[in-house]
């Protein structure tokens, strides 16, 4: 059975769809704009482990699209931090009353900020503070596990630790890919036992998933245009409207907007 939506949210549901398509195999930080709409159609808490059945689907097109020119060295020095990250995620969103809605946003649009601050004034501020330094990757890890776990919303963290790599355009498509595909795979588990644990506040239900996979058909249209668009932007561009696109995200994630 699906959940009764309303012509609205069935728009604004499939316009989030084909969104997540579009940032995965396009222009990574344009799914940003996917999370107010997928709660504006499940509510906060419910949409963020709802939307994994689209995030899935769109990461495993960008895998099939970029996965050979993924930088698994990246990859080996975030992952120990990630998965204390997703820990601590889970515990914060087992602790978060179901009233509140997305009060950790501002905090994670801080720490975006920041980011993308010291990733700007690289070169001037030394080695030793910009995201790419062992602190800097330590950072970057623990703050992007429980973003993604609590919001869905960790794209402009990871993107703009990526930047700092100076990894050509296919390269970051194709790390991101890999990574958020196992992240978003991780935290399945979490949110079905986080479901189970809090049944008067579920990350997710058989009606609302069931109601997103109708949704599937947007993702391979986003994915096609995605594609087709990331292949006509020159490189040093592309950089500059994802860092453009990530401050944006945290602009709006301080502001509540």
């Amino acid at each position: 059975m699906l959940l009764a939506l309303t012509p609205l949210q069935w728009v604004q549901l499939f316009l989030a769809a084909a969104v997540l398509g579009f940032s995965k195999s396009g222009v990574p930080g344009t799914g940003i704009l996917a999370v107010p709409l997928m709660a504006s159609v499940f509510g906060a808490r419910l949409s963020i482990g709802t939307s994994i059945v689209l995030l899935v689907l769109a990461d495993c097109f960008a895998v099939k699209f970029y996965w050979r020119e993924t930088r698994w060295d990246h990859l080996r020095r975030l992952l120990p931090w990630v998965i204390i990250g997703l820990i601590l995620g889970a515990i914060l969103l087992y602790l978060v009353p179901k009233s509140q809605r997305d009060p950790l946003n501002p905090l994670i649009g801080w720490v975006v900020l920041s980011m993308l601050v010291l990733s700007l004034l690289k070169g001037k501020l030394g080695e030793k503070l910009v995201p790419t330094s062992p602190a800097g990757i330590q950072f970057t890890g623990a703050a992007a596990g429980p973003t993604t776990m609590v919001s869905n919303a960790a794209g402009p963290i990871m993107q703009i630790f990526l930047v700092a790599t100076k990894m050509s355009k296919v390269e970051l498509l194709g790390t991101t890919s890999i990574y958020f595909l196992c992240v978003n795979l991780a935290k399945t588990p979490f949110y079905f036992a986080l479901s189970s644990l809090r049944p008067d506040a579920p990350m997710w239900t058989i009606q609302s998933c069931l109601t997103a996979i109708c949704a599937a058909p947007a993702v391979v249209v986003g994915t096609w245009f995605g594609r087709k668009t990331q292949s006509k932007v020159p490189d040093a561009l592309f950089k500059q409207i994802v860092l453009v696109l990530a401050g944006v995200a945290s602009i709006k994630m301080i502001l509540g907007l």
